[in-house]
């Protein structure tokens, strides 16, 4: 027996050393911080492993545990305000425009709340009864098959400890085995999170078994709202050998060969209007028919079955170096200096690994922390909510080209449910049909405007959510889908026919009153103090709510088109495709400034450069589709123009962006420099005003951490390698000098097609294979001459015959000084035409 376990033993170590150069984050000790501890999730639970050897802490999160209660946060005092504040603003009374704004629009946080916060569970305590020196201490998260484990060695014996958030059963599971038998001894606890959170614990005996059922509930209402969510959790522990007892609320296990811990949470949540449901019997109700006989063995390789089939479908090999062998958090802390493509990949593959563990198919979408919140301070960072001028959006960023498509639905959900919610802003807020809300959400899919400051004036993050069922269509060719959501977003566009107004001025229709999300011009007229806390300190403030930003004016066209465009294929609503159409063409174009770049605002208030974290006139540039080297050049002169003047370095979601955004750019190079200052290693300690970074956990840091920059880091890795949105192909459009050779499997693209496989050497194409699921025509874009040897290839001319891969083009631009676009010289290019049949392959080498 003994030599079995010590078999046993060897293999599982040899199985983590094997996989431990390719896609392992592994440490030498434990975590003794959050932001070093090993993510764990199943769309639903979230599970932070520490990785102690005698006293460990799991950190738990359920996805819909927060604060507060069903409840929206309108404030119906803007109805009547807004014609006067668009009147100020047409007068450019800027100043006293905003003070009103603040004052009607955004919602009173004196009697309603600004959102709700999602909250950890608490902690799972796990004391073991050696308490000796550890040797040979090793912790790891293997992203091949979502299994974390700790090994080590005290006294001649070793530990193996393994944990799990089991996609198949719902629970997390904790496996402790030792190659000697009678040496697992340990006592587990439950302990709530520092602050806000209340448990009670106890002790009771089920099917002649002892359990630990814990309940969470939050202490206080949240900004005026009852907290009345609640909590429940299930500890079962069953011990091989040994012997357990209960002591107070703990389950004391000692003497066992092995163990195995399992736990599950649920909550009364329902849905966002309905709370009603039972927390204790939706958490036992996980345990009904559950086979505790079945070994752990196969629960792992259900568990893992499930993950593979979809982290599998994307390989990435961008070469290794010996830095492959060093722990994670030193090769984060190295790569600056350090030649180590295999990290990169393994950042991309953790990133589709978070969107895996923290969206699943009738989860809640990934918040601004993912699924994982420790709830450590007064309150979580930005309420762990859904921020929406960006960071939820950018969570689903890698979800299509990524090839993890279904996990795209939980965000399409709720754009169903803000859609709902919506329509009482809209209708009440704005007087207008359809639905409309601003730049944060939350559980309840609150639509109000919230947050003292011009930012909350926002109204048009609705555009941004269609963009990504419009996305959806254009990957997958779905008329079923598209006849699914085509009433949500036709909705969205009927409430700008009756928002949008006239600027008297310039007769433009625009969006008023608005803000470009985060950012004021920086101008002696627009800068102001007032007092608005306590009314004795005054404060200083740039007016930032004006008429017809940059945004919104690419968002609401995107929206008026992709829209119109969908009434055409789904064959329907004549009548309100024209009125879409004719509304789009009436929006202000985009305006080209004084330094040859992409105004953010009508006036040409831009700096030349300043270096921020928001750059969002240039949606239409990335994530959008309007702005094109080949057909919109003077366009794309004044991106990169207003790119380069936001600097390279920034918060950490930030730099996600600008690594996307450069990669559209085709400056590989530029690209790679700013994903180097993305994998610098954040202390623990890094405070809000320290730039953006990884910590060692592969976190992606602010700081703190906000899990968009992984996302966004992710999908800009793959922007790097292959680009669809612009009528092509583009194979390699922005490949670094440093990624000589390299290869990546499955990822997908617009039009119907997958990149089965694609392979460059020397900085070009050597092989790509594509598989047409929807037929044809493909265009594709090389920057060397390519060849198929049973397929006619055409070198390609005019417009692509295929209407998935047209993005929306924009209106001609207003351009006030030409002489100063940037000269940008493009890299020569090939560009083919292959006819294809759905569901065959086409394979074309150099």
């Amino acid at each position: 027996m003994k030599k079995t376990l010590i078999l046993i033993w060897i293999l599982g170590c040899l199985q983590m050393m094997a996989s431990q150069n390719d896609l392992v984050l592994w440490y030498n000790r434990p975590a003794i911080y959050w932001t070093e501890a090993l993510a764990l999730g199943n769309g639903r639970l979230g599970a932070m492993v520490y990785g102690n050897a005698t006293a460990d802490t799991i950190q738990l999160n359920e996805d819909t545990f927060w604060s507060g209660s069903p409840h929206n946060n309108i404030n119906p005092n803007a109805k009547e305000a807004i014609p006067k504040i668009q009147q100020l603003i047409f007068e450019e009374n800027y100043i006293e425009a905003q003070e009103l704004a603040m004052k009607t629009i955004i919602a009173d946080g004196s009697q309603t709340a600004w959102g709700q916060y999602y909250s950890s569970i608490g902690n799972f305590i796990l004391d073991m009864t050696h308490q000796t020196d550890v040797n040979n201490y090793r912790r790891e998260l293997d992203l091949n098959t979502a299994v974390a484990k700790i090994t080590y060695q005290v006294n001649g014996v070793n530990f193996m400890r393994e944990v799990m958030t089991s996609f198949t059963d719902q629970m997390v599971i904790i496996r402790l085995t030792a190659d000697q038998n009678g040496k697992i001894s340990f006592r587990t606890s439950m302990n709530p999170p520092r602050q806000r959170v209340g448990t009670t614990n106890q002790m009771v005996k089920r099917d002649g078994a002892d359990w630990l059922s814990v309940t969470s509930q939050h202490f206080r209402p949240h900004e005026h709202i009852e907290s009345l969510l609640e909590a429940n959790t299930q500890i079962r522990v069953v011990n091989e050998g040994g012997h357990q007892t209960t002591q107070g609320e703990s389950i004391v296990v000692t003497g066992a060969n092995s163990a195995t811990i399992y736990i599950t949470i649920a909550t009364n949540f329902e849905r966002y209007d309905d709370i009603s449901g039972n927390a204790e019997q939706k958490a036992i109700a996980y345990f009904e028919h559950f086979d505790f006989q079945k070994p752990f063995a196969q629960r792992k390789a259900e568990h893992t079955a499930f993950y593979q089939q979809q982290f599998d479908r994307v390989t990435l090999d961008l070469g290794e170096s010996p830095q492959k062998n060093k722990p994670t958090d030193v090769r984060v802390e190295e790569f600056s200096e350090n030649y180590d493509p295999s990290l990169v990949a393994k950042y991309f593959q953790f990133g589709r690994y978070l969107l895996i563990a923290s969206s699943q198919p009738g989860t809640q979408p990934a918040n601004l922390q993912g699924l994982w919140n420790p709830n450590s301070g007064p309150l979580p960072a930005w309420d762990s909510k859904y921020t929406i001028n960006i960071n939820l959006e950018m969570n689903y960023w890698p979800a299509e080209v990524t090839n993890l498509s279904e996990l795209h639905q939980p965000f399409f959900e709720l754009i169903r449910d803000v859609s709902v919610t919506g329509q009482q802003t809209a209708r009440e807020m704005y007087d207008s049909r359809g639905w409309a809300l601003h730049h944060n959400t939350d559980l309840f899919r609150v639509t109000g405007a919230v947050d003292w400051h011009a930012c909350a004036v926002w109204p048009t993050s609705n555009a941004w959510f269609a963009s990504h069922l419009w996305e959806r269509y254009r990957y997958s060719g779905d008329e079923n889908f598209l006849k699914e959501w085509y009433p949500i977003m036709k909705s969205a566009c009927e409430f700008y026919f009756d928002f949008l107004v006239r600027d008297p001025k310039n007769g433009y229709l625009v969006v008023s009153p608005s803000h470009s999300p985060e950012l004021g011009p920086n101008v002696p007229e627009l800068k102001y103090e007032t007092f608005r806390f306590d009314g004795v300190t005054p404060r200083s403030y740039n007016a930032q709510i004006f008429q017809g930003v940059t945004m919104d004016n690419q968002m609401v066209f995107d929206l008026l088109m992709n829209t119109a465009n969908a009434a055409k294929i789904l064959g329907v609503d004549a009548d309100f495709q024209k009125e879409a159409i004719e509304t789009a063409q009436q929006l202000p174009p985009m305006h080209i400034g004084q330094y040859g770049q992409l105004q953010e605002w009508l006036k040409d208030w831009d700096q030349e450069y300043e270096e921020h974290r928001h750059f969002s006139h240039l949606w239409g540039f990335f994530p959008g589709n309007h702005i094109s080297p080949y057909s919109t050049p003077e366009l794309f002169a004044a991106a990169v123009k207003s790119l380069d003047g936001r600097g390279d370095g920034a918060t950490g979601w930030s730099m996600g962006w600008k690594i996307c955004s450069w990669a559209r750019a085709l400056d590989g190079n530029r690209a790679y420099g700013i994903l180097k200052n993305q994998l610098r290693l954040l202390q623990n300690n890094a405070s809000t005003r320290d730039p953006g970074g990884t910590y060692a956990n592969l976190f992606c840091g602010h700081p703190p951490f906000q899990i968009d920059g992984n996302f966004g880091t992710t999908a800009g890795i793959a922007e790097m390698l292959m680009h669809s949105h612009d009528e092509t192909i583009h194979l390699l459009p922005a490949l670094p000098d440093v990624w000589k050779a390299g290869k990546i499997t499955g990822l997908r693209a617009r039009g119907g097609f997958d990149i089965v496989d694609l392979t460059w050497e020397n900085g070009e194409v050597k092989s790509v294979t594509i598989r047409s699921n929807l037929g044809g025509n493909l265009r594709l874009r090389t920057h060397s001459p390519m060849t198929h040897n049973n397929h006619a290839m055409t070198l390609a001319q005019g417009e692509n015959p295929n209407p998935l891969m047209h993005p929306a083009r924009f209106l001609p631009p207003v351009i006030s000084h030409p002489e100063r676009l940037l000269d940008i010289q493009l890299k020569p290019s090939f560009l083919y035409d292959i006819s294809t049949v759905a569901g065959e392959t086409y394979t074309f080498t150099r």
